[in-house]
């Protein structure tokens, strides 16, 4: 009985500790709790349904503009089942990109890059629209008129009425696996038109991260690429 009666008051000794902690102890721990689950769900967000990519470049123009932020929808994605102009986004893997010198980049922005709450690093990735599929023959003169896919003119209602559709001429065919991929501002994207001396010019189908679904940022531009 002498013990119980000792412990009692230990007790409330605790549970009166516990009451005077100030109310902004609760209110952290909530917050970073709330903030931990976040960015678990923005990682398993980033790793299995979309990842975000940043517009560095004109060359996707009028269809995709400067500074434009996509979302790309990796869930299910199977490179098989893309279609002629779809405009998708992969890895270069081919080193297309010219080498920039090293950036060290602050530990915030990794951080962030690394959870799904910033938008990848553009020097890793580029933006094109897929003309030729895996068995196809594309090829064009050079001139005002059409690309031609396996014998028959491209329709390409997304480039603009007075661009030529290529100004340089070529002629190939899409081997397994690979895709021709153009930029649709066909007067300034290094495509595949200009690294036919890098893997003839195709970009493994399995680079493909996926394709580009929407335009979230900046919201006055919100939309599907078409």
């Amino acid at each position: 009985m002498v013990e119980s009666a000792a412990r009692v008051p230990e007790e409330n000794a605790s549970a009166e500790k516990r009451a005077q902690r100030p109310a902004w102890h609760s209110a952290l721990r909530e917050i970073l709790i709330i903030l931990a689950v976040a960015v678990v769900l923005a990682f398993l967000v980033k790793t299995f349904v979309f990842r975000t990519f940043y517009i560095p470049s004109e060359s996707m123009e009028p269809t995709l503009q400067v500074s434009d932020r996509v979302a790309v929808a990796i869930f299910g994605f199977d490179p098989e089942q893309l279609n002629r102009g779809d405009v998708v986004v992969f890895r270069d893997d081919q080193q297309w990109l010219p080498a920039i010198p090293e950036q060290t980049e602050s530990a915030v922005t990794n951080a962030l890059q690394f959870v799904g709450l910033a938008s990848e690093d553009p020097h890793q990735y580029l933006v094109k629209r897929v003309i030729g599929l895996p068995g196809d023959r594309v090829s064009h003169d050079g001139g005002a008129g059409p690309i031609m896919v396996n014998g028959e003119a491209l329709t390409e209602p997304y480039l603009p009425e007075a661009l030529w559709p290529s100004q340089v001429a070529f002629d190939v065919i899409v081997p397994a696996g690979k895709l021709w991929v153009m930029g649709d501002n066909r007067s300034d994207s290094a495509d595949s038109r200009f690294h036919m001396d890098v893997n003839g010019g195709f970009v493994d189908a399995t680079s493909v991260v996926g394709r580009a679904n929407v335009v979230f940022w900046p919201v006055e531009r919100w939309g599907v690429p078409a």
